[in-house]
């Protein structure tokens, strides 16, 4: 008798412990379950991420800028030469420093364990290695349609983190502004020139290239038509800027911006460009490197350079 009521209990355990483990594990599956996901489409591939990721790395200026304006909070970054606007979280110890925008550390972005990696085309021959480590999206601007992708890389933060009616609030600012901007541009028959100067040396970009947001976006017509879209621009000369003789000469210092020297406002100061219009209206505007040349893109950068050519026109 004691053997079977003995026999009786064990069983009872172990029934009561397997309805345990499997209310246990259906629970943890209801969980999992409920875990929303989306699925983000990029120039790179389709990533599967989860919604409102906690622990996110990133890997471009543009997209921190936008993190901040719209206050989501940030894991890693490379904090080395951060962009001046950006410089608060060079000193934020609360984020992990990973490293090299260009050479980030595997093992420090490993350690963290994130949730989302984004990255932009600086990094687009590490999405491979950077996706076995968490979902990676791949989140920059075409320079074929600025303003059209940099809504829809806004909107695709705005929805991953449900920020959508602040995103909104903000494109509709920028937008706001550009519509102005262009209307100006259209009325006048001013022409205007970009020009990266790097140790001397200058190199011009016009439409369709990636300082054309001036030309494509704002409207601002081209001192020359005939600018070669090139990845590094077209090699100008002093005699080049004097012959098409734009009535604004927009500079970005690619040294300003890398070396954190002070702006190179003496290259512009010789007898061919004092002939310019630019020169003589006092339209050589020197543009923030930091905005322009490192990041862009982004809530926060294009919102400046918006200011930045309002100003100037």
């Amino acid at each position: 008798m004691r053997k079977i009521i003995l026999t009786g209990l064990l069983l009872a355990f172990v029934a009561t412990t397997s309805c345990k483990d499997k209310v246990k594990e259906s629970a943890e599956t209801e969980q999992s379950n409920s875990v929303e996901k989306l699925v983000v489409q990029h120039h790179l591939g389709t990533t599967e991420v989860v919604k409102n990721p906690k622990k996110v790395v990133l890997l471009s200026y543009g997209v921190i800028d936008s993190f901040d304006k719209l206050s989501i909070p940030i894991a890693g970054l490379p904090k080395g030469n951060l962009p001046g606007y950006l410089s608060k979280y060079g000193n934020d110890d609360s984020i992990v420093d990973i490293g090299n925008l260009m050479d980030p550390n595997f093992e420090k972005i490993n350690e963290l364990g994130p949730d989302l990696i984004v990255i932009s085309a600086r990094q687009s021959k590490l999405y491979d290695e950077l996706s076995k480590i968490a979902p990676t999206i791949y989140m920059d601007i075409d320079k074929d349609d600025y303003l059209g992708s940099f809504e829809k890389n806004a909107r695709q933060l705005g929805e991953l983190f449900d920020k959508e009616i602040e995103v909104e609030k903000e494109l509709m600012i920028i937008k706001s502004k550009i519509a102005k901007i262009k209307q100006i541009s259209e009325n006048s028959h001013k022409t205007g020139l970009i020009v990266l100067v790097n140790e001397g040396r200058y190199s011009a970009y016009g439409k369709g290239s990636r300082f054309g947001i001036i030309h494509d976006v704002f409207g601002v017509k081209p001192a020359d038509q005939n600018i070669e879209v090139a990845t590094h621009g077209q090699s100008v000369s002093n005699e080049f800027i004097q012959k098409v003789n734009p009535d604004y000469l927009f500079v970005i210092d690619r040294g300003a911006a890398l070396k954190k020297n002070d702006l190179n406002t003496a290259a512009f100061s010789n007898p061919l460009i004092e002939k310019t219009k630019a020169f003589k209206n006092d339209k050589i505007i020197f543009l923030s490197p930091d905005v322009w040349y490192l990041s862009g893109g982004g809530l926060e950068s294009v919102g400046m350079m918006v200011d930045e050519i309002e100003r100037a026109l």
